[in-house]
């Protein structure tokens, strides 16, 4: 997730944004304090334009 945000340069809010989600769940997940549900791993999924399941790759 961090990658795929930085190779299209938004920051955490522009991808909150574009997902529909809080900036600071965003952030929260990207430190790994929070888990994500696969409702909101999906919402990700659609702003970045790839599959849910490329996410969980390492």
């Amino acid at each position: 997730m961090i990658r795929l945000r930085q190779e299209r340069k938004w920051s955490q809010e522009h991808l909150a944004y574009e997902a529909g989600l809080h900036r600071t769940f965003v952030a929260h997940v990207e430190r790994h304090a929070r888990n994500i549900s696969l409702d909101n791993l999906e919402k990700i999924a659609v702003a970045f334009g790839v599959e849910a399941y490329s996410l969980l790759q390492p």
